[in-house]
């Protein structure tokens, strides 16, 4: 298994910014002051770190008032922002306590059982009362599916909440009157993903190199385009189909299914 990098200052991103502590920040900065840069970029590195973490100036250092910081859970430090200047500063790290706290950043950097908290203690309404903006956010980092059953159905043997739990997912279960909505969630695996020639800057100001296949492409009429994908249209496969392909699941009684199809064949002839 691939060990992670130790992060530095100048390695630091808005993403890995929340694998660190804060006596994490004042080592770092500590490190850094080495570098001849630092001064350069110390104002970038600053706003990475209050991307993660409340940050303080303290402007009168006496005792009394770092006390005061430290009551409040914030660690107190100095820091070196170029050759001549010192600033001391209180930090401490961003709570992820409520879904307005979720962002793309921070999301893979907790564990399902922390969303599960997250979710709990913020709303009641279930998974469609979060607005698509939070939903899109948690997605991201973890895969994310509901069914909703009666209260005396949720758990029995053999069912999608069983399977889901035995498959390692967490779960928080939303009362509903006489039934409940379930909401499963597992942590995505990390996929790295590998950065195009389309992406660097060069070709984003240029609009990139076209390989020759493009070039006799730009020739086709627009007709060759629309049948390429009316052929993908056709194949799709309805066998793929799956209960779990449905965000919501209702059950129903197997005899009704059978007598509404005795229905619908008696209409067709």
């Amino acid at each position: 298994m691939k060990e992670k990098k130790a992060i530095t200052l100048k390695t630091l991103t808005k993403s890995n910014v929340w694998d660190i502590q804060e006596n994490d920040v004042f080592r770092m900065w500590t490190a850094a002051e080495k570098d001849v840069d630092l001064k350069d970029y110390a104002r970038k590195y600053l706003d990475i770190i209050r991307s993660a973490f409340e940050v303080e100036e303290v402007k009168i250092d006496k005792p009394e008032i770092i006390k005061k910081y430290e009551a409040r859970g914030l660690k107190v430090g100095t820091i070196r922002m170029d050759e001549n200047t010192k600033q001391k500063i209180a930090i401490k790290k961003k709570p992820i306590s409520r879904v307005t706290d979720l962002t793309y950043e921070n999301i893979r950097h907790i564990t399902a059982t922390k969303l599960i908290e997250v979710l709990e203690r913020n709303f009641g309404g279930g998974w469609d009362s979060l607005p698509q903006s939070i939903q899109d956010i948690i997605q991201s980092g973890f895969d994310i599916s509901t069914t909703t059953l009666p209260k005396d159905r949720m758990h029995m043997p053999g069912g999608l909440y069983e399977k889901k739990v035995n498959d390692g997912y967490e779960v928080l279960e939303i009362p509903k009157g006489l039934w409940i909505e379930a909401i499963f969630a597992k942590e995505k695996p990390h996929v790295e993903v590998l950065k195009s020639r389309m992406s660097s800057l060069d070709d984003l100001t240029r609009g990139g190199d076209l390989d020759d296949d493009d070039d006799e492409n730009m020739d086709l009429p627009l007709d060759d385009f629309k049948h390429d994908e009316d052929e993908d249209d056709d194949s799709f496969d309805d066998d793929k189909l799956t209960e779990e392909s449905y965000r919501t699941t209702y059950e129903t009684d197997p005899e009704d299914l059978i007598s509404e199809a005795e229905d619908i064949s008696d209409d067709e002839y």
